[in-house]
């Protein structure tokens, strides 16, 4: 096997660190209100990273405090869809550049 490509290994980081704010993200939708520990035990990730996915989904303003715990806003149904057509076009650029490798 051929070693690890820095190149390539940061999109492999940056995909992967999506998916756990995507996947945090429809659990919150799923479960609202539900606070960090809870989210921890239910997705099997350590309390350090749910606090980090929960300060970006709230940066981008998908989810906001309550005294319960995370509840969503009301942009999440566009930011899911927006998501949707984001990764069916960075989709279609890895078979691209797949393609481009043969």
């Amino acid at each position: 096997m051929p070693r690890k490509s820095a190149l390539a290994s940061k999109v492999e980081t940056e995909i992967k660190l999506l998916q756990r704010h995507v996947t945090m993200l429809k659990a919150i939708v799923e479960n609202q209100p539900i606070g960090i520990i809870r989210l921890s035990e239910m997705l099997n990730y350590p309390q350090h990273k749910v606090r980090y996915s929960l300060r970006i989904l709230e940066q981008e303003g998908l989810i906001k405090p309550s005294p319960e715990g995370a509840v969503t806003t009301d942009k999440v149904d566009d930011f899911l869809d927006y998501m949707k057509s984001m990764l069916d076009e960075v989709g279609q650029t890895v078979q691209d550049v797949r393609k481009s490798l043969a």
